[in-house]
């Protein structure tokens, strides 16, 4: 079976959303078995439920009900060529008036990531947490008996996010933990389903993309070494404004580098962080460049051929690089070791990330 990838007849398009319901299965074992993974279809298919009222008439508690979703859907493969895989989570919850949404609601989710490639393998886990998720929802209409089991409309939750696709298939299993007496999944609504998108890039993009990298790379190697090399045949030292061309030329082959071919035959999870990193230092260099520019054709007779004479309008650009930096770790640098974790999960995390 070769990978889908996803390819239109025309220009490929940059990314794929697929949506994924959750299935509920039941955990009948009386102790947890951390290497137990729950299938929601093929021939090692769960014990399925249809419904929390399913599960209550045949008193399946829900510390033992398990979310099961598999990615790709049936019959078709992941990609490292997909390069990413961001998954955003939404609940269906159900009006009842005497389960109601607290107000600043969090949801503890026990989450477990497996991956395996080829269909009869064991399952491999990847990455396993504890999260929070706040929950804000409205109820659009009246809150009354009579609209009891209408659904209440919440914000998409931010829930995973992996920086390679380097296996052809995994597995997620969600755990709705209930513990009334240390508040642990109390006040949430009454839950009916769970909702996944899981966001990719196109196999068709990527090659596109890392076609042109490829050409473009050597190409302004090229034309900067031809630039650097007629500078320095000039009779006259070169000039602040020759540098910094220079600096913003190293700077675009820097990101321009296709250094994502590798991530192709490695799984090297650390890409986005990466990327993220040659975009900072290219747009610090084009900002850095701009304000020189504009300095150094100024008709006012002022000498402005240093550095030094710029650094309160460069100082701001490095400052804010560093800012965003930091951010960047704080969030996808976290991500390497929990692909679960984000930092707009907390209110205090929110304010971090808002102050960055």
């Amino acid at each position: 079976m070769s990978p889908t990838l996803y390819l239109s007849p025309s220009a490929p398009s940059p990314t794929t959303a697929v949506h994924y319901l959750a299935t509920k299965c039941v955990d009948t074992t009386k102790h947890r078995d951390g290497t137990k993974w729950f299938m929601p279809w093929g021939p090692n298919m769960c014990d399925k439920i249809r419904s929390f009222d399913e599960a209550m008439a045949k008193k399946i508690e829900a510390n033992n009900i398990v979310f099961a979703v598999h990615i790709p859907l049936p019959n078709k493969e992941m990609s490292p060529w997909f390069q990413f895989m961001l998954v955003i989570l939404q609940f269906d919850i159900a009006f009842k008036m005497y389960n109601q949404i607290d107000d600043g609601a969090m949801a503890m989710i026990d989450v477990g990531l497996a991956y395996r490639d080829d269909t009869v393998s064991e399952w491999t886990e990847m990455a396993h947490s504890f999260e929070q998720r706040k929950l804000n929802c409205n109820f659009t209409t009246s809150k009354t008996f009579e609209n009891e089991g209408r659904y209440y409309e919440c914000d998409l939750l931010p829930f995973m996010e992996v920086g390679s696709v380097a296996h052809k298939y995994y597995l997620l299993n969600i755990r709705l933990p209930v513990n009334e007496r240390k508040k642990i999944n109390v006040g949430i609504g009454e839950i009916k389903d769970i909702r996944l998108v899981s966001i990719h890039q196109n196999g068709g993009f990527t090659k596109v993309w890392f076609a042109m990298k490829t050409f473009l790379t050597p190409s302004i190697l090229i034309i900067m070494i031809w630039y650097w090399r007629r500078i320095t045949l000039m009779s006259r030292p070169p000039v602040l404004l020759e540098k910094v061309i220079l600096a913003l030329g190293i700077s675009m082959t820097f990101i321009n580098i296709p250094v994502e071919w590798f991530s192709i035959g490695f799984n090297w999870t650390w890409m986005l962080l990466f990327g993220d990193i040659r975009q900072g230092i290219f747009y610090s260099m084009l900002l850095s460049f701009w304000i020189i520019f504009c300095g150094e054709h100024l008709m006012d007779q002022t000498e402005r051929n240093r550095f030094s004479v710029y650094w309160k309008q460069v100082g701001p650009i490095v400052f804010g690089s560093f800012c965003l930096f930091i951010f960047d770790m704080c969030e996808r640098g976290v991500q390497l070791t929990n692909p679960f974790y984000s930092i707009w999960a907390s209110d205090v995390g929110t304010e971090l990330a808002v102050s960055f």
